[in-house]
C-alpha cells in the first residue's frame, strides 16, 4: 500500500508542487489566501468548492490561532479529506454485490473492471465479469483478456447482442454458482443519447429482478485529465443513471487531482476507486486522507 501511495503522490506532483509550495515558510496573510485560491482553482477544484474550502480553513485558523503555514497545511489536509469523505463505506457489510461500470468512450472502463476484479480476487472474493459492451468491436475480447489476467470467469455474447441479455445470463450464472461480485462492463455512451441511457436502465431492471436484495453500485469511470469537464459528465450521468460512485483514472498522467474534491462537494457523488497506472495492481479503493496528503505534501 505504501508503494501505491507513493505512485499517487508522484502522479499528483503537478498539483501538489503548486499547492505544497504555498504552505512553506511565511506567515498566514492575505497573500497566502490569494495564492492558495489560485492554486486550488488551477488544480481543478472549481470556484465554488474552492471558496468553501477557504472559508473552512479561515475558520480553523481563527479557532485554533494558527500562525504558521505548515500548521495551516495540516488543517487543510484534514479539511480536504472531510470534503471528499463518503457518508458510508463502499459495500459495507455486503457479502455479495453487483458493480455496474458506466461512462463515456475512452476513459478506461474495461481496464478498470480488470483491475477491480484483481483487487477483490486477491482478497478472497469469488468474482465474475459480464461483457455487456456489445457495441464496440472487440470489447468482449478485450475484457476476456483482463478476465484471464485476473483469473475470473466471464459471460459474453457476440458483437451486436442485446446487452440486457448478457446481464441476464451473467446474473443467472452468478446465482447458480454462488459468486460474490459481478462486474458488468457497458458500452461507452454520451449522456444525451436517450436510447443508450434507456439501455442502461433496462440492464439495471434485469439486475434488480434477477438478483433481488443484492446491492448494486453504479460507478462512473472519469478520466482525471479532463478536469472540470469530468464534473459535467458526472452530473449528466448522475441524473440519468443513478450513480453511486466514481472511479478516477489516469492520475499518473497530467491530472491535477482536485476534481476528486469537486465531484464529491458539487455532486455529492463519492470517489470509490483511484487508478495510477496501467498495471493490474494500479487501482485501489479511494482513501480521502491519503489523497489529501498526496495533494499537499511533496
Amino acid at each position: 500500500m505504501a508503494g501505491f501511495f507513493n505512485r499517487l503522490r508522484q502522479g499528483l506532483s503537478r498539483t501538489g508542487g503548486g499547492l505544497s509550495a504555498i504552505f512553506q515558510g511565511g506567515g498566514i496573510n492575505d497573500e497566502f489566501f490569494e495564492e492558495l485560491e489560485e492554486a486550488l482553482i488551477m488544480a481543478d477544484v472549481g470556484m465554488t468548492t474552492t471558496e468553501k474550502l477557504l472559508d473552512s480553513l479561515r475558520d480553523a485558523i481563527t479557532e485554533d490561532k494558527l500562525k504558521e503555514r505548515s500548521e495551516a497545511r495540516e488543517r487543510m489536509i484534514s479539511i480536504l479529506a472531510d470534503f471528499m469523505r463518503p457518508e458510508s463505506g463502499f459495500l459495507e457489510n455486503a457479502d455479495k454485490a453487483v458493480i455496474l461500470i458506466v461512462g463515456v468512450n475512452g476513459v478506461g472502463k474495461t481496464t478498470s473492471i480488470g483491475k477491480i476484479a484483481a483487487y477483490y480476487k486477491a482478497r478472497g472474493k469469488d468474482v465474475m465479469m459480464a461483457a455487456a459492451d456489445t457495441f464496440r468491436a472487440a470489447a468482449a475480447e478485450q475484457l476476456a483478456v483482463w478476465a484471464e489476467r485476473a483469473g475470473t470467469p466471464i459471460v459474453k455474447h457476440g458483437e451486436g447482442a442485446d446487452p440486457a441479455a448478457v446481464v441476464f445470463d451473467a446474473a443467472s450464472s452468478f446465482k447458480a454458482r454462488g459468486r460474490d461480485i459481478l462486474l458488468c462492463d457497458t458500452a461507452g455512451r454520451l449522456h444525451n443519447k436517450k436510447n443508450l441511457m434507456n439501455e442502461l436502465e433496462k440492464m439495471r431492471r434485469v439486475i434488480d429482478r434477477e438478483l433481488p436484495g443484492i446491492p448494486v453500485e453504479a460507478l462512473m469511470v472519469l478520466d482525471a485529465t479532463t478536469g472540470q469537464n469530468a464534473i459535467a459528465q458526472a452530473r449528466a450521468f448522475g441524473e440519468s443513471a443513478g450513480l453511486t460512485g466514481i472511479i478516477l483514472t489516469k492520475l499518473d498522467g497530467t491530472a491535477k487531482g482536485g476534481v476528486a474534491v469537486a465531484v464529491k462537494e458539487e455532486l455529492n457523488i463519492p470517489v470509490r476507486f483511484v487508478g495510477v497506472g496501467e498495471g493490474i495492481e494500479d487501482m485501489r479503493p479511494f482513501d480521502p486522507e491519503d489523497y489529501a496528503r498526496a495533494l499537499l505534501e511533496q
